[in-house]
């Protein structure tokens, strides 16, 4: 099993959670976050349009979800296509790749694939 992490531009959310459901997915959770990665900020008009300031962080979004290692290509490719913008901008994001070792569903003690 593999835990996914992808860190996007909120607005692709929605889209993102819409392609995993019908892909299969069994599930997974949004987070929203603010963080500066390459990108280091934007900037921004604040008042009365009067002063631009660089905001250091920005507001970004974490899909997170656990699968079997067999979906592992079909949720990046899903990620891939539906994270970027256009060609491809500064601030599209990044994806985590973690190994899971076990999973354990509280409700019914079921582990493994079942758990998930």
């Amino acid at each position: 099993m593999i835990k996914i992490e992808a860190i996007i531009k909120p607005e692709k959310a929605n889209s993102i959670g819409l392609a995993l459901e019908e892909a299969g997915v069994g599930g997974y959770f949004l987070s929203n976050i603010t963080g500066k990665g390459n990108q280091k900020g934007v900037e921004v008009t604040t008042g009365r349009g009067t002063t631009k300031i660089t905001r250091s962080s920005v507001p970004k979004t974490v899909i997170t979800t656990v699968v079997d290692d067999s979906q592992k290509q079909k949720v990046l490719d899903i990620v891939l296509e539906y994270a970027k913008t256009g060609d491809g901008e500064i601030g599209d994001g990044k994806i985590f790749i973690t190994k899971v070792d076990e999973v354990i569903r509280v409700r019914t003690n079921e582990t493994g694939k079942e758990a998930l």
